[in-house]
């Protein structure tokens, strides 16, 4: 990796794009109250209706050995959704499940797949829908690949349709202590031990 480079880990806030240039009205990184380096962009990125964990760096061999399957980083997701998730669900999700990924049909790798409970994480703005009536279930899932809106779609594929979605960690780098909008920038030391690279 590049000596010279610089990284920060950000908590995207719901509803913000995972990008600098502007699209429409939306809130994109640019609103964020921090001055980025010109040079610096998300490594992967976060759909407008997740939250959580972004790394943003100029370190393009960073980015390469992060963006390519082969290289296999784990990111770990906590999601709540809509039901009460059983045990069988998880067992599902741990061992694959058949999504649509452009169109095709693509049998998810194995997960780290468990319920847990409600983690203590920040508000959302707005809040998820409350519904007495129906229960709702968190998630803890690990996952070594990002095929688009994946999460999403393996939850509605066991029957528990995602309510919210939040990217907790990058291997070892999470968002302990964080808040959405918080900008951390860290040392190439701290991302190198935090994602395991050498």
């Amino acid at each position: 990796m590049n000596p010279g480079s610089e990284y920060f880990l950000i908590y995207k806030p719901y509803l913000m794009l995972s990008q600098f240039s502007r699209e429409g009205d939306k809130q994109t990184l640019a609103d964020l109250d921090f001055e980025f380096p010109t040079d610096v962009y998300p490594v992967g990125r976060l759909d407008a209706d997740s939250e959580g964990l972004l790394l943003l760096t100029n370190d393009k061999q960073l980015n390469h050995r992060l963006l390519n399957p082969k290289f296999r980083h784990n990111r770990t997701y906590y999601v709540q959704v809509d039901g009460a998730l059983t045990e069988a669900a998880c067992q599902q999700l741990a061992q694959g499940v058949t999504i649509s990924v452009d169109g095709k049909s693509y049998h998810t790798l194995p997960a780290d797949a468990r319920i847990m409970l409600e983690p203590g994480l920040p508000e959302r703005n707005p809040p998820i829908r409350y519904r007495a009536t129906i229960p709702t279930s968190w998630l803890s899932i690990s996952l070594h690949e990002g095929k688009n809106r994946q999460v999403r779609k393996m939850t509605a594929a066991v029957g528990f349709p995602t309510l919210r979605l939040v990217r907790w960690a990058i291997e070892d780098l999470t968002a302990e202590g964080m808040i959405p909008g918080q900008v951390r920038e860290l040392s190439r030391a701290e991302v190198m031990r935090g994602l395991r690279l050498k």
